[in-house]
């Protein structure tokens, strides 16, 4: 790990909760958690790697979808608690078919696109 990454806090649990952006537009794709394998092969590949707290397993962004993301850069946050991957994503980053996981309003208003079917995608 580079010298920055090695001052991570992953945290009691061992891990470190990762925001995607969107290089092209700035917007706010997800949040997910990475573990320092995941970082590690973030870095290493320049593509998205997370851990998934439900399904307990380290998971590469699009590996079964194809919506890829593809990390331009990794940022730490000022506490080096949280990181941000910058990436160009290929397709929807949220896994019920929209280009954001924050395509919803608290008042209920539906405010993203969905850009696939997930029942297409994910069988």
């Amino acid at each position: 790990m580079t010298d920055a990454l090695s001052e991570l806090d992953f945290g009691d649990d061992g891990l470190v909760p990762v925001v995607a952006q969107d290089v092209d537009t700035e917007a706010v794709l997800m949040l997910a958690y990475a573990n320092e394998e995941a970082v590690e092969r973030t870095v290493e590949t320049g593509r998205a790697h997370y851990y998934s707290r439900s399904r307990d397993e380290l998971w590469e962004k699009g590996a079964t979808s194809g919506h890829t993301q593809a990390v331009e850069s990794v940022r730490l946050d000022c506490d080096g608690d949280a990181l941000l991957y910058r990436v160009h994503q290929d397709g929807g980053a949220c896994h019920t078919g929209f280009r954001s996981c924050f395509h919803r309003t608290v008042e209920g208003e539906t405010v993203g696109e969905q850009v696939f079917d997930p029942d297409d995608v994910y069988e």
